[in-house]
């Protein structure tokens, strides 16, 4: 199975595969700085929901609140 699966590899080892020929440093940390880059565009948008539903709940607590007050005014 390896030998098969080593003859469609461009590289012959793990290492190899790391240094891309003198390439690896930028090839890898452009992926990294991709995966980085994805992930926050995937995060950001629930962080900013979760941040503004925590307001909206606090919002609509501070307001019954102060519907209950006049009430016992009145």
């Amino acid at each position: 199975m390896w030998e098969a699966l080593s003859q469609k590899l461009y590289f012959h080892s793990i290492d190899a595969l790391l240094a891309m020929d003198g390439h690896g440093t930028f090839v890898w940390s452009a992926y990294l700085i991709t995966v980085v880059v994805v992930a926050a565009i995937l995060i950001a948008p629930r962080r900013r929901q979760r941040r503004f539903l925590r307001r909206l709940a606090g919002e609509i607590k501070r307001a019954r609140g102060d519907r209950a007050n006049v009430r016992e005014d009145i």
